[in-house]
Parts: structure tokens; C-alpha cells; sequence
């Protein structure tokens, strides 16, 4: 009884201690956000061909020989 008592203080502590708020940035860190080594994907020709290529890649795997692959050929 004790020990479940004392496990569920422990708890309750824990998550009342946690910083699980989100709080948005403020108007003077946006600055930091929008600098270019910020971006997911700096040089967007470069991520586009690697994404075709990504994509003609996993499209074109066969249906172990059911109907072809995605690059329109025939197994």
C-alpha cells in the first residue's frame, strides 16, 4: 500500500515537474528560424532530383514477378 502510494507521489511529481508546454517562438527569434542553414532542404533543385530519383527508385521494385514494376516495364 505504501509502496503504491509512494509510486503514484513520484508520479504525479514527475509530470507536474515536466516542461511539456510549447510556447511559440517570439517575434525576436524568428530571425533565427528563417536564416537559410535553417531549412530542411537548403538547395531545392538538389532535393527535388534527389526525391525523383528516390521515388523512381522504390516505384520501379517488382511484385515478385506479379505485373511488373512502376517503370512501366514487364517482368
Amino acid at each position: 500500500m505504501i509502496r503504491n502510494t509512494q509510486f503514484a507521489l513520484l508520479l504525479a511529481l514527475a509530470a507536474g515537474s515536466s516542461a511539456c508546454a510549447f510556447n511559440p517562438p517570439e517575434a525576436w527569434e524568428r530571425g533565427n528560424l528563417a536564416r537559410p542553414e535553417m531549412a530542411w532542404d537548403p538547395d531545392p533543385l538538389t532535393a527535388d532530383y534527389r526525391e525523383h530519383t528516390y521515388n523512381s527508385k522504390e516505384q520501379s521494385k517488382g511484385g515478385a514477378s506479379v505485373g511488373g514494376g512502376g517503370c512501366g516495364c514487364s517482368n
